[in-house]
């Protein structure tokens, strides 16, 4: 039986939520599918199950497996080499195991977060985004998980799992380091200022202006225009921020426009990929 919750964190069901939609397309997926080449290179579909695994028993105290002997191209950091070492284990195995795995996995997850106690979602530690809580850092969770959800869904034609928890945490993410992105990445002039005009359900217009060397959100006017407005839907917003694609691709089938000073907004995009 599952554990009672003895804390009343909002993070630990919205976990929850992404983890099930995971799991619910994954158990539709048939033989070859669990080969299918994915959106990060190196990865099948049955290898984005394994990452999500290997995660997942590190938070819970598991051992992890020995060092890779060989480094793959795709592998570029130490943290890209522990994450491989627990893909690189189960790639002899079935894709139904590592599934049923995952399902294990994570049902072990949710019961520990349940069981603690709200003090522990306050302390500070490491995470991929610095020192935070651990509730933010759980944030981070949600959107790594969800990300390779979708990269799933796009491998094996099943979309889905859109709008909802995981894709609200990835865009608020993917907002938040759109300053860092134009201000240490890009590097333009006192006085530019730069509009991500995002349309979808969950669609927002993200300013950023310089000033002082130092890039900071802002709110335009309706009168005020941006030296460079960026057009896209949500999904080609977090795709980019994610490196999921590159963004030529995106120009050339229209599905981002670029309007006002055409160098800086083509610099923008090509800057945008923020994840590990």
């Amino acid at each position: 039986m599952p554990r009672p919750q003895t804390n009343n964190e909002p993070v630990v069901g919205q976990m929850t939520q992404v983890w099930a939609s995971v799991i619910g397309v994954c158990e539709q997926i048939r033989g070859a599918q669990w080969d299918l080449d994915t959106d990060c290179p190196g990865w099948t579909v049955k290898d984005q199950l394994a990452h999500l695994i290997g995660i997942e028993r590190l938070l819970l105290g598991d051992p992890p497996p020995p060092p890779l002997r060989e480094v793959p191209e795709h592998v570029t950091n130490a943290f890209g080499e522990m994450n491989e070492a627990w893909v690189d284990e189960r790639r002899r195995t079935s894709g139904t195991q590592v599934l049923a795995e995952l399902v294990e996995t994570t049902n072990r997850r949710i019961d520990a977060l349940r069981a603690m106690p709200k003090e522990k979602f306050d302390e500070i530690g490491p995470s991929p985004v610095g020192e935070v809580p651990y509730r933010e850092f759980m944030q981070t969770r949600i959107l790594d998980t969800w990300a390779h959800e979708q990269d799933i869904r796009r491998a094996v034609g099943r979309p889905g799992g859109r709008n909802g928890v995981g894709e609200a945490t990835t865009l608020d993410r993917c907002q938040r380091t759109m300053p860092y992105v134009v201000g240490k990445r890009v590097a333009p002039p006192d006085g530019t200022t730069i509009l991500f005009a995002v349309v979808g359900v969950m669609g927002r217009q993200i300013g950023v202006a310089v000033s002082g060397g130092r890039a900071e959100p802002v709110t335009l006017g309706p009168d005020e225009e941006a030296t460079v407005t960026l057009s896209m839907d949500q999904e080609a917003f977090w795709r980019l921020g994610f490196g999921r694609v590159a963004p030529a691709r995106l120009l050339a089938n229209g599905q981002v426009q670029v309007s006002g000073d055409m160098a800086v907004g083509h610099k923008v995009l090509e800057s945008m990929a923020f994840m590990i």
